[in-house]
C-alpha cells in the first residue's frame, strides 16, 4: 500500500523536489534505458487534432516523416453512441463549435508505452483515452473519462502511469499505461488542463484554466471564468498536498491585470523555478517554488496584425506553448495569436529573433535537445528552431491542425501499422 504524505507547506514540497533529479531528465533517461534494452527508435508523435491522425517523425535532424497512425479507427461506433445520446451529442457539438473552432477534436495528447508497442491517446470529442497497437492500428483498451471531454495528459518518469484531465468534470484520472486500469483520480479546479509530474514522479501538478469557450473575455468579466488554481497531489495516493491560486501571487507582484489561468508550464532542471503562460497574455511569468512568489515577468512583442478583440483569440490563449532547453538556459515560446515563436535567454529574459509561424500551438524539445519544435496549427506543419541561434532550421508538413508534439518510441523498423 502506498504511504500517504502530509506536507503542510509548499516549501516542504520544494525540499523534496529540489533534492531529486528533474522530471524531464529522469523521464528521458528512463526512456533511453527502455529503448536501448528493447531495440527501439526514438521518434516524435504529432497529433493532428482535426484529422484524427498522428504523424510519426524523426526526433531530431531533418524530422522526416516515418509513418502515420489513425487514432480514431472506431469513429463510426463512437459517433453512433454519441448521436443516440442527447446529452453526449450536445457536448460533442459544443466542443466542435467551441474549442474545436468548428471542427471535431479527435486527438489531443499522446504517449507511448515503455516497450514501444502502443501509443496512448486522449480524444477530446470522444471523451476518452485509448491505447492503439502500433503494429496493427487496433485499439487495445479504451477508458471513457468522467464527463464529456478529455484533454492534456502527462506520463510518469518511469513510463508506467498516464494522467489525463477530464475537462467538464473537473477531474484528473491516473491510468496504468499498459492496461488502462484507473489507479486513482483527484478533483481539480474548473477545466483542468496541463499536467506535470515532479520530483521523479512523487508529485503531480494540474493547472486548471477555467471557462475558455465563452465570449465573456473583457478584463472586468474575469470573475466569470471560474475557479482556476494549481492542484498538487501525491502521485501515489492522489491526495491533495497543496493548491496554488496565482491570483494572490500576481496581485502581490503588481500584475492585477493578468489572468490567473495558468496554461503551459515548465520547470527548470532542478525544479526550483517554474515558467508559465496565462490567458490573454503575450508573454510568461517566473515562479519561485521555495518562496511561493512570482519573481519575474516577460512581455513579448505584439503582432500589430493581431486583432485587439480578445473574443477572437483561440480558447482565451494569446501565447500557448512553452518549452525549455535541457540545460535550462533557454525558453522557447509559441506566440499563438501573434504568429511567431522565439527563443528567450532565461538569465536575461531577452528574446531572440521572432520566427514567423502560423498559429503555433505547442512547443517541445527535440530528442537531441538542440532544437525547439513547434506545431504550426495554421499551416499544418511542424518547425524546428535552434536553441543556440534562435533561427528556424527546418519545417515538415503534417496533418490537419497539429497541436501536441511528444517524444516517444517505436520498434526500430517501424513504418506504420499493418492495418492502419
Amino acid at each position: 500500500m502506498p504511504v500517504t504524505r502530509t506536507l503542510g507547506s509548499l516549501a516542504a514540497v520544494l525540499t523534496l523536489a529540489v533534492a531529486g533529479t528533474s522530471t524531464a531528465t529522469t523521464a528521458s533517461a528512463t526512456a533511453a534505458r527502455h529503448a536501448g534494452a528493447a531495440g527501439l527508435r526514438e521518434v516524435m508523435f504529432v497529433g493532428n487534432n482535426w484529422d484524427g491522425t498522428a504523424d510519426v517523425v524523426r526526433s531530431s535532424g531533418d524530422f522526416a516523416k516515418i509513418g502515420r497512425i489513425n487514432v480514431i479507427p472506431d469513429k463510426d461506433q463512437r459517433l453512433t453512441e454519441i448521436y443516440l445520446n442527447p446529452v453526449k451529442l450536445a457536448y460533442f457539438l459544443g466542443i466542435r463549435q467551441g474549442p474545436g473552432e468548428g471542427h471535431d477534436q479527435f486527438v489531443d495528447d499522446m504517449y507511448t508505452t515503455p516497450d514501444g508497442s502502443s501509443v496512448v491517446v486522449s480524444r477530446p470529442s470522444f471523451a476518452d483515452v485509448v491505447s492503439i497497437d502500433l503494429a496493427t492500428g487496433h485499439i487495445n483498451w479504451r477508458f471513457p473519462v468522467s464527463g464529456y471531454r478529455s484533454d492534456h495528459m502527462a506520463v510518469s518518469p518511469d513510463g508506467a502511469r498516464v494522467a489525463v484531465s477530464a475537462s467538464t468534470s473537473n477531474t484528473v484520472h491516473v491510468l496504468d499505461i499498459v492496461t488502462g486500469e484507473q489507479l486513482g483520480s483527484f478533483a481539480a479546479g474548473d477545466k483542468p488542463h496541463e499536467n506535470v509530474f515532479t520530483d521523479g514522479g512523487k508529485y503531480l501538478w494540474n493547472m486548471s484554466i477555467g471557462e475558455v469557450d465563452t465570449a465573456l473575455d473583457a478584463p472586468w468579466l474575469d470573475w466569470t471564468k471560474g475557479d482556476r488554481h494549481i492542484t498538487v497531489v501525491d502521485a501515489h495516493t492522489y491526495k491533495q498536498v497543496k493548491t496554488i491560486d496565482m491570483r494572490a501571487r500576481l496581485d502581490a507582484f503588481g500584475r492585477k491585470d493578468l489572468s490567473n489561468a495558468v496554461r503551459p508550464l515548465v520547470f527548470t532542471p532542478d525544479e526550483s523555478k517554474a515558467y508559465f503562460q496565462v490567458s490573454f497574455f503575450n508573454g510568461f511569468l517566473e515562479y519561485d517554488v521555495a518562496s511561493d512568489k512570482i519573481t519575474r515577468s516577460k512581455t513579448l512583442p505584439e503582432n500589430p496584425a493581431t486583432s485587439k478583440d480578445r473574443t477572437t483569440w483561440v480558447n482565451d490563449s494569446r501565447h500557448h506553448g512553452l518549452s525549455m532547453s535541457p540545460d535550462g538556459a533557454s525558453l522557447c515560446v509559441a506566440g499563438t495569436m501573434d504568429d511567431y515563436a522565439t527563443v528567450v535567454d532565461r538569465a536575461t529574459l531577452r528574446e531572440g529573433p521572432l520566427v514567423p509561424a502560423s498559429k503555433p500551438y505547442w512547443a517541445t524539445v527535440s530528442g537531441d535537445g538542440k532544437s525547439c519544435v513547434i506545431s504550426e496549427s495554421g499551416a499544418d506543419r511542424i518547425t524546428a528552431i535552434d536553441f543556440a541561434t534562435g533561427q528556424k532550421t527546418v519545417s515538415v508538413p503534417v496533418g490537419d491542425h497539429p497541436q501536441r508534439v511528444r517524444i516517444g518510441h517505436v520498434p526500430a523498423d517501424w513504418t506504420g501499422p499493418s492495418a492502419g
